[in-house]
């Protein structure tokens, strides 16, 4: 048995410090979940490319397979509806839909996902749509991938054709998943693809990807049938000098300005940071009207959180030559990262605050642990389970603290493709065996679906009865 039994355990006690319409979802991305890499059109894309380099994955694996969830999204539809949750964040794979990155639209790439629309509207469940979570079409890589403006403009015109086709139903809509992970560790540190270590490109790729999304949010709002909800997704993290030496505080500066601020400051209208492009060196390919592009006011900001970070100064290191050190004694996840529920708390009102995005979502927050299966066919990950009650208990303190925090999506919906990773990491609250494709509800999913359950019932204690008509008299 879980240390934290699903049924039993009390609901996080501050769980009515959040707001009635409080949106309960899971997330998930197509090239970690989708497989069905060559099906029905399909053309690679740059992760695809990656997965074939000696020695970027663990294991060498790839995505070829992951959940077969191309083939299985019924059941998965149906698992969402079982935990009860009222949304679900999925990401479209742009080469699905445009095999070429430009040109011609693959029809039956955008049939998969008016048919999974489709099923999560009659479940009841409120789809929200990434449009890029890092997979781009390999096509348009070798025409010179983010780095390279055409890529912002085909961005805007594949934004165009699926809100055209989906967004008479999809009114929620994230235009990029965490920018940093497309620029710097794919094009600065090479640990994700396209595998780059270029400084220059790496901040060209940052430019372009920002300008993307204001140019997409455009388009969105163009083409969608109905009033459109339009975001983008930055992974934050709250930074910590590592010592009260002047070096490692200001290396903490450097660290929060390549983490947050360097997304953060455009986006709202600040432009890029000065401090950060004298640290770089490099000048991002600004032209006229850029900035404004990428400030297009947007309807939410998505926040994915997983670790603050601790940081020593490491003048012979890389950009920002900020080095991350371990926390003595703190509770470390599968992949190393630092468990800090306290961080999400800060980071969220620190970003309200500085900021004042409209409204706020937690779109990812998880943890990857050793999950065992008992020889009963459960999954009792206690550690999981407390995680989340946790960040739960630090997105509730942050309501409490005026914070406009309208959802929170954990990750992930199911064991899946972690990236450079591969398989060994799992986050989901639904076990994955890989080998038979069969799901298993982890005890944290089992936990995850009572807390929804018990705000919905705290809801509508708070809301009273319905009224009820009168009778004629």
């Amino acid at each position: 048995m879980s240390r934290y039994p699903s049924e039993e355990k009390p609901p996080v006690s501050d769980l009515s410090m959040l707001p009635p319409e409080f949106v309960w979802g899971v997330a998930t991305s197509a090239y970690q979940i989708e497989g069905a890499v060559a099906a029905d059109g399909r053309a690679p894309s740059i992760w695809d490319t990656f997965c074939r380099v000696p020695g970027a994955i663990d294991n060498a694996d790839t995505g070829d397979a992951a959940c077969d969830h191309y083939h299985r999204w019924a059941e998965d539809v149906a698992l969402m509806s079982r935990l009860g949750v009222d949304a679900y964040r999925f990401s479209v794979a742009w080469p699905r839909v445009i095999p070429d990155g430009t040109g011609p639209v693959n029809a039956r790439g955008l049939d998969f996902y008016d048919r999974l629309v489709d099923a999560l509207l009659a479940a009841g469940i409120r789809p929200f749509v990434t449009l890029y979570h890092w997979d781009l079409p390999q096509a348009l890589q070798e025409r010179g991938g983010w780095p390279e403006r055409a890529t912002a403009e085909a961005f805007a015109d594949y934004a165009a054709v699926v809100a055209g086709r989906l967004g008479d139903r999809v009114a929620d809509w994230n235009t990029v998943n965490e920018p940093l992970c497309v620029a710097w560790i794919g094009h600065l540190e090479g640990r994700m693809a396209p595998g780059e270590r270029d400084l220059a490109r790496a901040v060209r790729a940052s430019h372009h990807i920002l300008l993307g999304h204001g140019l997409a949010t455009r388009a969105i709002r163009a083409h969608a049938a109905r009033p459109a909800s339009v975001g983008i997704v930055l992974n934050l993290s709250p930074c910590e000098p590592g010592s009260d030496r002047p070096e490692d505080v200001a290396a903490a500066v450097r660290a929060d300005g390549h983490t947050n601020r360097w997304w953060l400051d455009p986006l709202y209208g600040r432009g890029y940071p000065a401090d950060m492009i004298a640290t770089y060196g490099v000048e991002p390919p600004v032209r006229p009207g850029d900035l404004d592009t990428i400030a297009t006011p947007t309807d939410f900001l998505g926040v994915n959180y997983y670790f603050r970070q601790v940081v020593v100064d490491d003048p012979d290191g890389p950009a920002p030559f900020a080095r991350q050190i371990p926390v003595p004694g703190a509770v470390t996840t599968a992949m190393g990262w630092e468990a800090y529920p306290a961080g999400l708390e800060r980071l969220l009102v620190s970003v309200a605050e500085e900021y004042r995005p409209g409204r706020l979502f937690i779109t990812e927050n998880g943890a990857a642990w050793p999950d065992r299966v008992t020889p009963v066919g459960t999954v009792d990950d206690s550690e999981r389970t407390e995680y989340l009650e946790q960040h739960l208990a630090a997105c509730a303190a942050a309501v409490a603290r005026g914070v406009p925090l309208a959802g929170y999506f954990a990750w992930s919906l199911l064991d899946n493709f972690e990236w450079s990773y591969g398989y060994d990491k799992r986050f989901g609250l639904v076990h994955v065996d890989y080998e038979t494709q069969a799901r298993t509800v982890k005890a944290s999913g089992h936990r995850y679906a009572a807390l929804i359950r018990a705000h919905q019932q705290l809801s509508r204690a708070v809301a009273g009865p319905a009224p009820t008509a009168s009778r004629p008299g």
